[in-house]
């Protein structure tokens, strides 16, 4: 009997279509491309913008996914059609995803230096709809809070997950999970559930390169800005 494929996937990345992101849809892919990298889940931050900016021109698998912040902090939403809007409460935010089919992942659940990550009371509350947990996020500056999020996953029977959380080009393709190839979203699941996660920190340097990226776009010089202004569209 053949071993099944496998192949690497990223499953938490980001394009300039995050407002603290800095890589273009062709840098993103070229970069990917280099790497190795057969899947990506393009999450950014409350659109699916860059997600579908993505996939047009990849030759890899694109996951359409989007990092939402909720009232109580960010949740992932796995293959999307649609995008799920901001600043609705966790279990708002879930329910939305369910409704178009989605999978739930809760992406850097322990992460003390950031702002965002949703809540641990909120994390209880919603437990039972959360199919992944990322317990290797690259940006992550501790590890002890990427090893807690691994022993969170085992507790609770959830189905751990791993990302670059690339915001910046030379940050792409130095973690991933390798897992067995899957036919579509209801295979997915048992595929990652196999997966094995190699992961490389980050350099602290990519959060500044993320301030920087959040000046341009409040400065409104963001490629993207000029890119929907141009051509009438709002985002």
């Amino acid at each position: 009997m053949n071993s099944p494929k496998l192949i690497r996937a990223d499953l938490h990345s980001h394009t300039h279509f995050s407002k603290d992101g800095l890589t273009t849809p062709e840098e993103f892919v070229r970069r990917n491309v280099a790497s190795g990298i057969d899947c990506i889940a393009v999450s950014d931050h409350n659109n699916i913008e860059g997600a579908k900016a993505v996939e047009r021109i990849a030759p890899f698998r694109v996951i359409i996914s989007e990092e939402i912040k909720s009232t109580e902090g960010e949740i992932i939403g796995y293959f999307l059609n649609d995008p799920v809007p901001r600043d609705l409460t966790p279990e708002d935010t879930v329910k939305a995803i369910k409704e178009q089919h989605g999978l739930v992942g809760v992406p850097h659940p322990f992460d003390r230096a950031r702002s965002s990550p949703l809540k641990t009371t909120a994390l209880m509350r919603i437990l039972p709809d959360v199919q992944i947990l990322e317990t290797y996020n690259a940006r992550n500056l501790l590890q002890v809070d990427n090893r807690r999020a691994a022993t969170f996953a085992a507790q609770h029977g959830l189905i751990a997950s791993a990302g670059t959380d690339a915001h910046w080009g030379p940050e792409v393709g130095h973690t991933w999970v390798v897992m067995p190839d899957f036919a579509d979203r209801d295979d997915f699941l048992d595929a990652l559930r196999a997966g094995r996660i190699h992961g490389h920190a980050a350099s602290p340097i990519v959060h500044l390169m993320s301030t920087l990226a959040k000046i341009r776009w409040r400065l409104g010089i963001s490629p993207v800005q000029r890119e929907y202004k141009a051509a009438g569209k709002a985002l």
